[in-house]
């Protein structure tokens, strides 16, 4: 019986903050309404969905590079490996990985990667969904809560004009990506 697990990965483009995967083997006995990619989705359309799916799929797990792997290996790398971690964390081992893309990490049983996937394929929709809730809270309560003034919970690390305002101001912190061209820039110009 094939086994198939879709994999996403949000956090990519932030200038700070780990980039985090998931990994997703839904059952189709128990089928989850309005999966969808999660840039499709509200916030709190995603955060209902990731606690259906957490209840309903047959198994699911997180994997995540941090800010020290991603400047180390580059974001590519970085990406690939926590995909790796992802697929590893599941308890029941799939036959066959399908990630949004077109790179895919290696491992002991069939990948595809599928451009788009998280458009065509539930599996990797419902990934994309526990990723980005993943990612996003971490970014919104601990991140912030560390750096308050940088105003994570608003951007989650991604490089918008409040975000390079804070990095002109204040620095950089321990998780900014260092290896990203603003960061880089703002750290040449000190």
């Amino acid at each position: 019986m094939e086994i198939i697990a879709g994999v996403d990965e949000v956090g990519r483009g932030p200038l700070a903050g780990p980039v985090v995967t998931a990994a997703v083997i839904l059952d189709a006995s128990r089928p989850i309404e309005g999966i969808k990619d999660s840039k499709k989705l509200t916030a709190h359309r995603r955060e209902v969905l990731a606690q259906l799916i957490e209840e309903r799929a047959i198994a699911f797990a997180y994997g995540r590079a941090e800010v020290e792997e991603i400047d180390a290996l580059n974001i590519l790398q970085a990406t690939l490996l926590a995909m790796k971690r992802a697929v590893e964390g599941l308890s029941v081992p799939p036959t066959r990985v399908l990630v949004d893309g077109n790179q895919t990490p290696v491992l002991s049983c069939s990948v595809e990667a599928i451009v788009k996937g998280d458009d065509k394929v539930l599996s990797i929709s419902a990934a994309s969904i526990l990723a980005k809730v993943k990612r996003d809270t971490e970014m919104s309560t601990v991140i912030h809560d560390l750096y308050p003034q940088y105003g994570f919970a608003a951007h989650k690390g991604y490089g918008t004009r409040q975000h390079l305002d804070a990095l002109t101001k204040y620095g950089a912190t321990p998780i900014h990506r260092r290896s990203f061209a603003p960061v880089r820039l703002y750290l040449q110009l000190k």
